[in-house]
């Protein structure tokens, strides 16, 4: 193995992070060791180890990586932006984003807390959607659904769009979700 590069104890951390992302995703939580991170990050298993106890530590640090800037980017009353801050983070944290969203439910370990991630998901868009639907129930599961579709369609542009296209996806992404909201807004006939 080659030698490691002298980085500074948090790029060392976030390539870690980057690395772990990518050996989760491929391998799962169960069929990836922190021998796998360490290859992966090109350093060993013992520089792993300085900066994560354990292997449950590093993947909720990777899901972190997704759910901190999240947090830090959504402001309520900002339903304009939501596509292109999804695509923005997404863009900045691929694998982890993808592992979130798609891979994290699927574990035991991190089950409860993917759902917990998709609850808040939903209120935040509850409280964006209430002003146009008036039916509790069609609101609740219209905000799940709308939520679903943004993160599902960032993950599909991931896995197969371009950059050059991001703006472009970002605003069909975003009139796709506000077209699905003014379709369940309306009386059924």
């Amino acid at each position: 193995m080659p030698a490691a590069q002298r980085l500074t104890r948090d790029a060392r951390r976030a390539q870690l992070v980057g690395a772990a992302a990518a050996a989760f995703l491929a391998g799962g939580f169960d069929g990836t060791s922190m021998e796998t991170v360490a290859e992966r990050a090109g350093v060993t298993r013992l520089i792993v180890y300085r900066h994560f106890e354990s292997k449950q530590a590093l993947y909720r640090a990777v899901l972190d990586s997704v759910v901190e800037p999240l947090r830090i980017e959504f402001e309520p009353g900002q339903p304009s932006v939501i596509a292109h801050v999804l695509l923005g983070v997404g863009r900045a944290h691929p694998d982890a984003f993808r592992l979130l969203w798609r891979h994290a439910r699927h574990e035991p370990t991190f089950a409860k807390e993917a759902e917990a991630f998709r609850q808040i998901a939903a209120d935040f868009a509850d409280d964006i959607i209430r002003p146009h639907i008036a039916d509790a129930d069609i609101r609740r599961w219209g905000a799940a659904t709308v939520v679903d579709y943004l993160y599902g369609g960032i993950c599909e542009w991931l896995d197969t769009g371009t950059t050059t296209r991001d703006a472009d996806f970002a605003l069909r992404l975003q009139a796709g979700a506000r077209a699905l909201i003014e379709s369940w807004s309306e009386p059924i006939r």
